[in-house]
Parts: structure tokens; C-alpha cells; sequence
């Protein structure tokens, strides 16, 4: 869903639903850098979330993370984009609705077991005991 606004800079802008995280997935066909569509993407997304900003890309087999409180353009100088190696990636800036504001809220996500697996989500598991049981 696009929205198009037409708001002076600065003014107050209300948006229609909840209030939601921004989250950006990049996959560049010609092995170029996903690190600078995946921060141009966040900078415009960053209405979504101010609470944490983050990246990771895959290369070569391996991922790439960097993630930490406050907005896009805080979290992320020029040291971080440059260890953002690969053509993929997925980008997230938060908006908390559950939890604490510590950097371990920060998405995306990384789990190392058993391969490797990535993600980035909005929104709460509000069913987590059913499904811890099942």
C-alpha cells in the first residue's frame, strides 16, 4: 500500500491503522552492494519506527548484522554501512508496542542453529504459549 502525502515539512501527519515497524528486503540482481537501498529505504521508512534501527546482509554464505537503538542515521556511519557486505539483505527500524527500548529488541533477528536463519516481524506473538506448547 502506497500513501502519498502532501504535508510542509515539519507538520504533524497522521497515518491510517496501527502504528507499525518499517521493514525493507533487498535483493539485487547484478551483485551490487544491498547495503545502500537497504539505508536509503530505512532513512524513508524511519517514520515507522525511531526506537532502533537495522541491517543485515548475506555474503558469501555469511551474515552481516548491525543494529542498535536510535534512528537510522545514528545507528548506522559510514564504518557500519562498509562491514554490510553482500547483495541481499533486510533492513528494520522499530516501533515498540511490547518489550523494553534495550538493543537486544532490535531487529532483524539472528539465529545461528542450526544453519543460520534471519528476520525481521511486526507486530507481537500474542499466542506465544500455545506456541511454546505446540
Amino acid at each position: 500500500r502506497l500513501l502519498a502525502l502532501s504535508k510542509p515539512l515539519g507538520a504533524s501527519v497522521s497515518y491510517p491503522g496501527p502504528p507499525m515497524c518499517g521493514i525493507v528486503g533487498v535483493l539485487c540482481a547484478d551483485d551490487s552492494s544491498a547495503v545502500g537501498p537497504l539505508y536509503e529505504a530505512l532513512l524513508a521508512l524511519q517514520h515507522r519506527g525511531q526506537d532502533a534501527a537495522g541491517i543485515i546482509t548475506e555474503d558469501a554464505g555469511r551474515f552481516c548484522l548491525h543494529k542498535d537503538n536510535g534512528m537510522v542515521r545514528d545507528v548506522f556511519g559510514p564504518a557500519q554501512l562498509t562491514n554490510l557486505r553482500g547483495s541481499i539483505g533486510i533492513g528494520h527500524v522499530r516501533y515498540p508496542t511490547a518489550g523494553s527500548s534495550s538493543c537486544a529488541e532490535a531487529q532483524p533477528f539472528y539465529v545461528n542453529s542450526p544453519y543460520g536463519i534471519t528476520l525481521a516481524h511486526n507486530g507481537n506473538l500474542v499466542d506465544l504459549p500455545t506456541l511454546k506448547r505446540d
